[in-house]
């Protein structure tokens, strides 16, 4: 699943980066003997992605521990049919395709926009309602102190 979540640039820039690499390992990003991990060798093919998720499944199916080592060559082989595999069964309805089609949109939406207001002029009378004044004692509640109006004032009770 972390394979197919990988965009189809990144999978076939992986597939020709393990292919090219001899040296491909588990458990670290490289390693000090020129060793790299499938994602560096992706993103050295040309494949540019930042996905946590597969360096930590690639990681667990190795079974590293945390500890960085070559890669079996049974291990390289699985990955490489995975890879293989999952380009195949590429649909084409990547996120990719996704992306640009909704880029297209949006360009598109923008351009009708611009010549939107031109077209769009009403003919029409346009009527506008009056907003009703707020009232003072919705702004000063009952504070009859602030009132604009002098009126005569209404008895205060002793008992508050």
């Amino acid at each position: 699943m972390a394979i197919d979540c990988l965009p189809v640039r990144t999978r076939e820039a992986m597939l020709a980066g393990v292919r090219a690499n001899e040296r491909i390992i588990a458990g670290a990003y490289v390693d000090g003997d020129g060793g790299v991990c499938p994602m560096l060798a992706a993103h050295r093919a040309g494949g540019r992605t930042d996905l946590l998720s597969f360096a930590r499944s690639w990681d667990r199916f190795t079974r590293t521990g945390g500890a960085a080592r070559v890669a079996s060559a049974r291990e390289v082989r699985i990955l490489v049919a995975q890879l293989e595999d999952s380009l195949m069964s590429a649909s084409g309805v990547e996120l990719d395709v996704a992306i640009s089609e909704h880029r297209e949109l949006m360009s598109r939406r923008v351009r009708t926009r611009r010549t939107l207001p031109d077209a769009a002029d009403p003919a029409g009378e346009i009527v506008a309602r009056r907003l009703r004044r707020p009232s003072v004692r919705r702004f000063l509640g009952d504070n009859l102190a602030a009132r604009t109006e002098r009126g005569p004032l209404l008895p205060v009770s002793a008992r508050g």
